[in-house]
């Protein structure tokens, strides 16, 4: 995938969804993963010809693994002239050597929600971007089909009225596989995730599941895809 195919998902996204305002200024969150750096990627590149202004700011949360190298991920910021900033925590001795849940990854998001929250807060920021992409719907779909009963997935735009912060997912539309493509033309540069718990995850059996279906059932991805969008969710806007 080229950068005009990835603009031009993006500019879907946030013209439908109205992700965007005049003024905005953006935190993306970047954990160093394609996603998230491909959305910095596009939304700098969409900032050069919207009509609504708005600026960017990339924000990482450390989560305390010392084998994690962001230098790579520094200079694309400053290839970029995108502001970047690392906030240290230590989210990962939490998790891992003090509570040991048996869900790690569902209180290891609520920490770096937080702490990516507070910075973007302390910036002046009054949006935050994820890199959730269209698979990434499809599969919190199927999870809270599985394991919560209900036909649901999370929203295109969430409004935050306690921080005053809103967060955004200008990839909607991306599917997973134009995103590899797009970090292999790009040269995106990826770091690998030192997270012990990665690949060992229920989003990781449901990953699995759905490639195995999608090879089973030519369009199934789409089919799905287009009965979110379809659905009346209270939380969508």
């Amino acid at each position: 995938m080229d950068l005009k195919r990835l603009l031009s998902y993006v500019r879907r996204a946030v013209d439908d969804y109205q992700l965007l305002e005049e003024g905005d200024k953006v935190a993306v969150g970047i954990s160093g993963g394609k996603d998230s750096l491909a959305l910095l990627y596009a939304l700098k590149n969409l900032q050069r010809f919207y009509p609504k202004h708005f600026t960017l700011t990339a924000i990482t949360v450390h989560l305390g693994f010392e084998e994690l190298c962001l230098e790579p991920v520094q200079a694309l910021c400053q290839e970029l002239q995108v502001p970047y900033e690392v906030v240290p925590t230590e989210i990962q001795k939490i998790v891992f050597q003090h509570r040991k849940p048996s869900n790690p990854c569902s209180l290891c998001a609520k920490l770096r929600k937080g702490a990516l929250n507070d910075a973007a807060l302390k910036q002046g920021c009054n949006k935050v971007a994820y890199g959730h992409h269209r698979d990434d719907l499809i599969e919190t779909m199927l999870l809270s089909l599985f394991f919560e009963g209900r036909f649901h997935s999370f929203s295109p735009k969430t409004e935050w009225e306690r921080t005053g912060l809103t967060l955004i997912r200008p990839l909607l539309y991306v599917p997973e596989a134009d995103l590899s493509g797009f970090q292999n033309k790009y040269q995106l540069p990826v770091i690998q995730n030192p997270c012990p718990a990665d690949g060992h995850t229920s989003r990781q059996e449901i990953k699995n599941l759905l490639r195995t279906l999608s090879q089973d059932y030519r369009g199934i991805k789409d089919r799905m895809f287009k009965a979110i969008l379809s659905a009346s969710f209270d939380d969508w806007p």
